[in-house]
């Protein structure tokens, strides 16, 4: 294998490599669920939403021959499943937890059915672009091509961390979060605010769903996910709702679930299986650190269920 060429230098590089590839639908969902929990509401149905994305784009890529084209639809079915999710909750007595494991069941199983005349087909796959070109060594070029959906994201959450602080939109959502009570003493209806906020969040997971079809892993199966949807809920947990500390959670988990591999392709084979958990254990780490029944979660919205 070419890291084994470089000896254990290519660990690092592949970590750096995978952590690129492997962050990006985990920046989209975790993002997405950040700006709808920012509201005052969980959508735990965002795995169901990533998978549907997944198999959104990467049909609409194959048929129409243009992977632009399979993002934007993947978004748009992010939006249908939020504005399904944000419908449902706000009817009285209605748990949004409840909902959101719902739509997740709906989601994954509704991609399952579409989805099967599209396992064999290939769709074109997304652009990246050569940060590397600098270097002869394939490695360093190999670990710098870097998609620019990853691009798009980095800037939205920083563009995400402005908007929370310094936009009229922003601090509306924030208050609605915070206080639906003040909110609507401020003239603003939650569930309008709730609903838009939770179809933007669908609509990023969707487009981190079609990041896993149409670039890496490039394909489309009925394993693509792996959870990952789920998984950005503790993420959102563990940045604290901060738009940036998503991006380096991002970041952290995708290097955590490229070290299996990175390790494997020196030689290293003895507890393959166990570096390839590495990210389930980090979620569950993550969940029991932050886990108080002494102090509210900093930074959590007061009125998520998870904070009352």
């Amino acid at each position: 294998m070419e890291d084994a060429a470089l000896g254990w230098w290519g660990v690092p590089l592949a970590v750096i490599a995978g952590a690129i590839r492997i962050s990006t639908p985990f920046l989209f969902v975790s993002l997405g669920e950040c700006l709808t929990e920012k509201s005052g509401r969980i959508n735990l149905g965002l795995e169901g939403t990533l998978v549907m994305g997944a198999m959104g784009g990467y049909g609409t890529a194959y048929l129409t021959g243009s992977p632009w084209a399979g993002v934007l639809v993947a978004g748009f079915l992010g939006m249908v499943f939020g504005l399904l999710h944000a419908t449902i909750c706000a009817l009285p007595k209605v748990n949004d937890i409840a909902v959101g494991i719902a739509l997740m069941l709906l989601g994954t199983g509704l991609a399952f059915f579409l989805g099967k005349p599209f396992i064999q087909p290939t769709a074109p796959h997304l652009p990246a672009i050569d940060f590397g070109f600098w270097s002869d060594v394939p490695q360093i070029r190999s670990a710098l091509q870097i998609n620019v959906l990853f691009v798009i994201g980095a800037l939205l959450a920083v563009a995400m961390l402005w908007g929370f602080r310094s936009t009229r939109a922003g601090l509306i959502v924030r208050m609605v979060g915070d206080s639906a009570d003040a909110a609507r003493a401020m003239g603003y209806a939650p569930d309008r605010v709730r609903m838009w906020s939770t179809m933007a969040g669908g609509f990023l997971a969707g487009v981190g769903g079609s990041f896993l079809s149409l670039y890496y892993p490039g394909s489309w199966n009925e394993g693509l996910s792996s959870g990952q949807g789920i998984t950005a809920v503790a993420l959102v947990i563990f940045a604290r709702w901060n738009p940036l500390y998503c991006f380096y959670a991002s970041l952290l988990f995708g290097g955590a679930s490229a070290l299996g591999p990175a390790l494997q392709a020196v030689g290293v084979t003895q507890g393959y299986y166990l570096f390839n958990a590495a990210p389930y254990a980090l979620t569950l780490l993550i969940m029991v650190l932050a886990s108080s029944s002494r102090r509210k979660l900093a930074g959590a919205p007061g009125e998520l269920s998870v904070t009352r």
